[in-house]
């Protein structure tokens, strides 16, 4: 089937930084055939599915590089701790709470979230009930990074047994649903993975040419313990392990390296999740990202989950991202607007190794998303690159596509039903909470 979007305004994010103020794209088997000025041709259009965009602004979808979207009935349950204490003393008590019908309609609630916002594709680091999660994913239309997070603070015998169950799911997902599902391996933190379980992931994953997720160097407290145990920075506990090669990094927060740091993750082409807003709730610190660009680490962006950071709507994170660089740098230019939204569409691709994603051009992937521009705080509209990092809002977004199929139209969910996933996400934590 074929799909024509006319009358758009066309944010391409291609590397000649095209826009075309009225222009249209079309869409075949999930992918772009075309994107051109003007209007199509009547040939073109006979025997589509044309769509008249109305003066919308037609862009990549946002793409989410960290989060727990498993974790998302505990929005708000606690406040003012740092890390180590709202982990101990609240997320991990709540946690052992959780069985499957609170993290379906945790997860659930998510993909609305994202959906309504413009995120199209996220990555979900989590331990709990994933073949369920991957099936609803699917059934959704979303694209996702999934992965089984282990923590290693446990005997060997369970270590194995996480790691079995990690590899299990991954095989099972990977590069399913039409290509809109991969997997990764995921030790969860050098702090809860000790040096040698970490090595033995990081085999498996070059055994099977996968990717490998980890949280790092996300609080200071974090990094001084590591160094009194081991007498050094994880990132050069992972280089002495000659753990940085042979597989494709991502890693979450970075908040706390210096310049040595950067320096091998890019050399090892690594990737950074950076995920400002969470950072700042917990008090962790601020992320070096200009930095990190310095040294060619690809930056993306992530939430981390709605109990650190209360929102997904990565317009949000990215907006805040741009503007701690340049407040904390003392320098306006130091991370451009461009570059901001890169780290939200095109970035967020090359971070996940999704192929054929993050722009929207010929043989990519028809996932974007169209924003109302009628809004006053997107007016004049003559700058919309601008716009879109500094005054834009999730909820201007008004039409969500992946693989070219609607998740949403004209603000209308078309592959969840939220008023039930709102009704239920709120009896679950009742019943959590009893």
């Amino acid at each position: 089937m074929k799909t024509i979007i006319k009358n758009a305004k066309v944010i391409t994010m291609n590397e000649a930084r095209t826009i075309h103020e009225h222009g249209y794209v079309i869409i075949e088997d999930g992918v772009f055939t075309a994107i051109e000025h003007g209007e199509p041709a009547e040939e073109a259009a006979k025997g589509a599915n044309v769509v008249n965009a109305d003066k919308k602004w037609l862009m990549p979808g946002l793409i989410n590089t960290h989060g727990h979207t498993g974790m998302s009935l505990f929005r708000g349950v606690s406040d003012d701790l740092p890390l180590s204490k709202w982990l101990a003393e609240h997320i991990w008590p709540l946690e052992q709470k959780l069985d499957q019908k609170a993290v379906e309609a945790a997860r659930l609630l998510s993909m609305v979230e994202m959906i309504e916002s413009g995120t199209t594709t996220f990555l979900e680091m989590y331990h709990l009930h994933l073949d369920d999660f991957a099936a609803a994913v699917e059934e959704a239309g979303m694209r996702a990074t999934l992965m089984r997070s282990v923590i290693g603070l446990c005997s060997k015998e369970e270590q194995e047994e996480k790691l079995a169950e990690s590899l299990g799911f991954a095989r099972r997902w990977h590069k399913q649903a039409n290509g809109r599902i991969q997997t990764m391996l995921a030790p969860h933190a050098p702090y809860t993975c000790p040096p040698d379980y970490i090595e033995r992931i990081v085999e498996a994953a070059r055994q099977e040419g996968l990717p490998v997720h980890m949280h790092l160097a996300e609080t200071r407290k974090e990094i001084h313990d590591y160094m009194d145990e081991y007498g050094m920075h994880p990132v050069e506990l992972l280089q002495e392990r000659d753990l940085l090669s042979g597989t494709e990094w991502l890693f979450a927060h970075g908040v706390h390296m210096h310049e040595q740091h950067y320096e091998l993750l890019g050399a090892h082409q690594a990737a950074v999740s950076h995920n400002p807003k969470s950072n700042l709730k917990l008090g962790s610190g601020i992320a070096q990202v200009a930095s990190m660009q310095k040294h060619g680490i690809v930056v993306s962006l992530g939430t981390d989950s709605v109990a650190s950071n209360n929102a997904l709507d990565l317009f949000e994170e990215m907006r805040t991202a741009v503007l701690l660089q340049r407040g904390i740098n003392e320098q306006a230019d130091i991370v451009t607007t461009w570059e901001g939204l890169n780290m939200a569409t095109s970035n967020g691709a090359k971070a996940l190794r999704f192929a054929n994603l993050g722009t929207i051009e010929v043989g990519q992937q028809a996932d974007f998303i169209m924003l109302n521009p009628e809004q006053a705080h997107l007016h004049p509209s003559s700058q919309a690159v601008s716009h879109l990092v500094f005054a834009a809002k999730g909820s201007d977004v008004t039409d969500v596509y992946v693989q070219g199929a609607p998740l949403m139209k004209d603000k209308q969910l078309l592959t969840l039903d939220k008023e039930r996933i709102l009704k239920e996400a709120n009896e679950q934590l009742r019943r959590l909470q009893q």
